[in-house]
């Protein structure tokens, strides 16, 4: 992990306290620019130390089964939210050698992704994580080639790997008689009591570092959809989607614990925002925050309840793609 810049107070867990944000006064609210130097790209993944990997590897690591949360890339094959393009493949022979080749041609975040930080800056600032401007992300490097500063690739390096904590809202919500499939398409807050009563009823202990994974029930509802009622909410907009609330709280929880958030709802966060600000701003533009969506939670949470256990192990890497905005994850759960 990069060393703090000097002067910066940091805590046991390595970071500073979230009362403290922002680091400097004249940066924009909650955010932690500098913490890992002027340069830095990784952001939260900082907190993926060795150390971490190597202790989630052991402690959750035992059976060896592996669960994949990516969501087909075609999945979305009308007309996909956010108007994003669709997945199309062309396959073509190679005659006259026995060979098929393909070329994909994608959104990025079309199907299962992570948000990388070339994606979503501070609105009013118009500044991106560690204050990147849109004009140096859109520029030319000084060997004549497109800058590719804040760009996917440094992620992919090391990956997003450690250990993963499921959230399982849905079966909780279930389990209460509280679920009403109309809740996920619409903008419904999820809110921080749930997520922690859900993991209490879980049984379940977050360790400094996590990867959080939250089932809002959202793929689930989403599977159930004709293909009619689909198109209908593709083609109403503003979107409308469940997601976790906009609050101060919500902003310390994530700071308090994890490296990464994610989710199986195409944002994150409840949609449209509920206050004159967005979860997007602070956990990518201010912290370097990994954001996942549309992750496909189904198998994982089904295998969960099974074990009675809802932790593990996750392996992704996202794509090599110098200047990319955002990549599918290529993820495991391993057991």
């Amino acid at each position: 992990m990069a060393p703090p810049v000097p002067g910066i107070k940091v805590n046991a867990n390595g970071v500073p306290d979230f009362d403290d944000l922002p680091l400097r006064k004249t940066d924009p609210h909650h955010s932690a620019w500098g913490l890992y130097g002027d340069k830095d790209e990784l952001g939260f993944l900082n907190r993926l130390t060795n150390d971490r990997v190597v202790s989630a590897a052991k402690s959750e690591i035992s059976t060896g089964q592996r669960i994949s949360l990516n969501w087909p890339l075609n999945a979305q094959s009308r007309k996909p939210f956010f108007e994003r393009a669709k997945f199309h493949q062309d396959m073509f022979t190679k005659p006259p050698r026995t060979v098929n080749d393909d070329v994909w041609v994608f959104n990025s975040q079309v199907s299962t992704q992570w948000d990388g930080l070339r994606h979503f800056g501070f609105q009013k600032e118009k500044l991106f994580y560690n204050g990147v401007t849109m004009e140096e992300i859109h520029g030319i490097g000084e060997d004549g080639n497109k800058a590719t500063v804040n760009g996917i690739q440094a992620w992919s390096e090391q990956g997003i790997v450690g250990r993963g904590v499921l959230v399982d809202y849905h079966s909780w919500r279930e389990a209460q008689g509280e679920v009403k499939s109309n809740d996920l398409f619409a903008s419904t807050p999820i809110p921080l009591d749930d997520l922690k009563a859900c993991l209490q009823s879980q049984g379940t202990e977050l360790k400094f570092g996590d990867i959080l994974f939250i089932r809002s029930g959202f793929m689930s509802a989403y599977g159930k959809k004709t293909e009619e009622e689909i198109w209908e909410l593709q083609d109403t907009t503003p979107h409308k989607f469940v997601g976790v609330e906009q609050s101060e709280d919500m902003l310390r929880w994530i700071w308090d614990n994890f490296s990464a958030v994610a989710g199986d709802q195409p944002a994150f966060e409840c949609w449209p925002t509920q206050k004159d600000w967005l979860l997007h701003e602070v956990l990518l533009g201010g912290w370097g925050c990994p954001i996942g969506e549309l992750f496909d939670l189904e198998k994982l949470s089904e295998h969960c309840r099974k074990e009675k256990r809802w932790t593990f192990f996750v392996s992704s890497e996202p794509c090599n793609v110098p200047g990319g905005v955002a990549s599918p994850p290529n993820i495991l759960a391993i057991f």
